[in-house]
């Protein structure tokens, strides 16, 4: 049997995906910024799913760029948001994707900002008060907090964290790239500047997402060229991407409620069987449902002999997952999440992701197998 269980890494392509994106594909290969009947043809795809998109998050058209997916869209949120808007404080956690935290820590090596994290506790959670604080004593901040960590699955509360943006005039910034397409973003109501999303996440094709930017902020391109994306991403647009990321969200939205629903009986049912066939694994990150996003769970196993080895005899069992340990030393290289939290680094932790395409015959051979990697390493 091969398992598939690291969709948080990336999914499948869905079939009716491939064929929205084949339609455009077969005929219609003008480019979108030429003037004549070919390139009109093609443009008209490309607003056809920016409207799409804008309708599904209660949105403009006007604040959905195109971008090639959550790492740019990212960046450029973060770089642009600070620079244009001449900000000097930035807040994150020490959680947050590299996409993030990479981005932000480069820019304070430079002495572009002075950067705070926000504290967290032992199962990812955002420490509200101290948020609070350090907005309290750096006049407007950038903050980057992302809505559900894509190795422990813990979720950050949105309007909470934009109420406390709004109150200290502070920039907000949310890496959604978990969320979107599992959860329902409603942006007229939400208090967010920027929020990203990257279509592979979704059962979408890889190289393509986008960037929401309220239109109550302005920021200049942080990639130049022509005048693609009105004038806010140079480059011409990947517009079969453009096509599947629409129809993907369209697909996602239409089914969320029974596909979270049957995803999260297969997250549960793992949980169960594995506290029930292995004596002393251990969860990391929230797992009741209502504050832990429902595609993730993250087992950390009792301490072993080679558990640098544990992935990779799931990979020859035919299970393809992630994860790691925390560093236990400044010269490893481990999840930078875990050891944040704070997570025993002689423990190894695997994070298992579910979609849609997932059944529990698979959590059946997987934790079977598992019981065995650590019978045999015991």
């Amino acid at each position: 049997m091969r398992v598939y269980f690291d969709n948080a890494a990336t999914t499948a392509l869905d079939p009716e995906v491939l064929k929205e994106m084949y339609k455009v594909m077969e005929g219609q290969y003008g480019n979108p910024s030429s003037i004549h009947a070919h390139g009109r043809e093609v443009r008209t795809v490309i607003e056809k799913a920016r409207k799409t998109i804008a309708n599904l998050l209660h949105t403009s058209p006007a604040e959905i760029f195109f971008t090639s997916g959550g790492t740019e869209a990212d960046n450029t949120a973060i770089r642009c948001g600070i620079i244009d808007h001449k900000l000097t404080h930035a807040i994150t956690t020490k959680l947050e994707h590299h996409a993030v935290l990479h981005t932000l820590q480069a820019m304070e090596k430079a002495g572009s900002i002075k950067l705070s994290y926000a504290d967290v506790d032992d199962k990812g959670t955002v420490d509200y008060d101290h948020l609070e604080k350090l907005l309290q004593n750096n006049e407007r901040s950038f903050v980057s907090l992302m809505h559900a960590n894509n190795e422990l699955g813990t979720i950050t509360d949105l309007e909470r964290v934009g109420d406390l943006c709004e109150a200290y005039n502070a920039l907000y910034h949310s890496d959604t790239v978990q969320t979107v397409g599992h959860y329902k973003h409603d942006l007229s109501k939400l208090k967010l500047h920027f929020m990203v999303c990257a279509a592979h996440k979704l059962h979408g094709p890889k190289g393509v997402g986008f960037l929401h930017i309220n239109h109550k902020v302005k920021i200049n391109p942080m990639i130049y060229g022509g005048s693609q994306e009105r004038n806010m991403r140079g480059g011409t647009e990947n517009v079969y991407g453009i096509a599947g990321l629409a129809k993907a969200l369209e697909l996602a939205y239409a089914e969320m409620d029974s596909h979270q629903a049957y995803i999260q009986d297969i997250k549960s049912y793992m949980k169960a069987k594995l506290e029930q066939d292995i004596p002393g694994v251990k969860f990391n990150g929230k797992t009741d449902s209502a504050k832990s996003l429902y595609t993730v769970l993250n087992v950390s196993f009792p301490e072993m002999e080679m558990a640098d080895m544990l992935l990779f005899n799931l990979d020859i069992a035919g299970i393809s997952a992630s994860g790691g340990s925390a560093c236990s030393s400044g010269t490893d290289i481990g999840s930078h999440v875990l050891t944040a939290i704070g997570a025993n680094p002689d423990r190894p932790s695997v994070r298992f992701s579910f979609s849609k395409y997932n059944t529990k015959d698979e959590v059946d051979y997987t934790v079977a197998k598992l019981r065995e990697l650590c019978m045999v390493n015991a």
